[in-house]
């Protein structure tokens, strides 16, 4: 086939960035406050059955999320191999976010196992494709590192916006319509945003004209390529904490710090939060001073520090300070991640001459969702070690037990995420780590 020639406008930054903040929107809420509504609000179902259901979708994702990845890469239209995807599992995806938290009446008392299985295995599988797609226009649509990082650092900020609204404010404006219309509203702005960041991404139609990529012959090069389980890990580790932490301090909160209104879950979870935003434009220039591998180790490394002193405060003034700094190692950390797995995608395709963001990116997705067996881990530990089943059944030391759930298990992860870092190094790093070294 002919190659085509077009010539391919440029990808707003701004606009493709936004598209960070739509698709974060939904599945924040729903990752942080779904053990909270079934958990602890409805007493629907126990931390043991929600532990089971977070690491049944575990397996799941392990093979849909090559399968997007595939499809995606072999997707030839006029509008590109990412844009229809995009386009049409939003609205789906949104769906089943609404009908998760707006479960039918009945279901409001007993044990609604299935329903509650269910409705997350679609909401989660839905998720995936669309973050496969988004990350794999990423690299395609940014081709070097300093322009990458400018747009990274746009995402992670919206992103980080998103989390603002879906996580920080949800429990207010939960308190005053309810998780199912908050869920209604989330959804509308989701559906809204993400399709203004779809039709607006250029994608290069030329690179349809090269060889669609095997499902076997790509599976074979990610998995045996040590630079993905190692970045993998890291990355899986730093999820895990950061949705454990998230999905914990309600529990914290309440059980630990005593107080019960949703006002204080929304300042620890907003300070944190707005922190990272401050501290972005911060990591950028510690970026461009250090490098991407030694800031990304530093962040590790910062936000692992930082989170332990939470396991002291008694009091919400003490823990607010603490959050800043976890800010700080948060921001670090969602600065540099997005440019690691950039680099092990541009090694793969000098090394094979394909074009395969799409397995990529979802294969990263299954070792960053591999978090669920962490997060199960934790749910799990906790309603056996603590006897925390549900808010009917809290046990005899909540406080405890929230404790571990929000810091002690986190700070495991994060330990461990900060150790694999070390073990992922590229060529060109090395080579100036050694000139550094024969300078001195």
């Amino acid at each position: 086939m002919a190659e085509r020639n077009i010539s391919r406008k440029k990808t707003n930054a701004f606009r493709y960035a936004f598209g960070m903040f739509g698709t974060s929107i939904p599945i924040n809420m729903f990752k942080t406050f779904a053990t909270v509504f079934y958990v602890d609000q409805l007493s629907a179902v126990t931390f043991s059955q929600f532990a089971a259901i977070t690491f049944a979708y575990t397996f799941l994702d392990a093979i849909d999320n090559p399968i997007y990845g595939f499809l995606s890469d072999r997707t030839r239209t006029k509008y590109g191999r990412r844009r229809p995807w995009l386009v049409i599992a939003t609205p789906l995806l949104v769906v089943c976010y609404i009908l998760f938290f707006n479960p039918p009446g009945p279901l409001a008392v007993g044990t609604p196992f299935a329903y509650v299985m269910l409705m997350y295995m679609l909401t989660g599988t839905l998720d995936s494709m669309i973050s496969t797609n988004y990350g794999a226009l990423f690299p395609e649509l940014f081709r070097d590192d300093r322009e990458r990082a400018k747009t990274n650092a746009i995402r992670q900020i919206f992103q980080l916006i998103a989390m603002v609204v879906s996580i920080a404010l949800t429990p207010v404006v939960a308190e005053k319509i309810g998780f199912g219309n908050t869920a209604i509203v989330y959804g509308i702005l989701a559906i809204a945003v993400i399709w203004f960041m779809a039709f607006g991404a250029r994608e290069d139609l030329s690179l349809m004209d090269q060889p669609k990529p095997g499902l076997l012959s790509s599976i074979k090069a990610v998995v045996t390529n040590p630079k993905f389980w190692k970045y993998g890990m890291t990355n899986a580790c730093f999820a895990a904490a950061l949705a454990l932490i998230q999905a914990g301090i309600p529990f914290y909160v309440k059980y630990y710090l005593g107080r019960e209104d949703g006002m204080s879950s929304t300042l620890l979870l907003g300070v944190a939060i707005l922190s990272a935003i401050v501290f972005i434009p911060v990591w950028i220039k510690i970026i461009h001073r250090l490098s991407v591998m030694r800031a990304w180790r530093l962040a590790f490394g910062v936000i692992t520090v930082f989170l332990l002193p939470l396991y002291v405060t008694t009091v919400l003034g003490a823990a607010l300070p603490v959050v800043v700094l976890l800010g700080f190692g948060m921001a670090g950390v969602q600065a540099t991640m997005d440019l690691v797995s950039a680099r092990i995608l541009d090694e793969d395709t000098r090394k094979f001459g394909l074009r395969r963001e799409g397995i990529y990116s979802s294969l990263l997705g299954v070792l960053n969702k591999a978090n669920g067996l962490f997060v199960s881990a934790g749910y799990l530990i906790v309603d056996k070690l603590y006897g925390f089943e549900s808010g009917d059944v809290p046990g005899d030391n909540p406080g405890d037990a929230s404790r571990f759930l929000t810091v002690l298990f986190p700070a495991l992860l994060l330990l461990v995420g900060f150790l694999f870092s070390f073990w992922l190094k590229f060529k060109e790093d090395e080579k100036t780590e050694k000139e550094e070294v024969q300078k001195k």
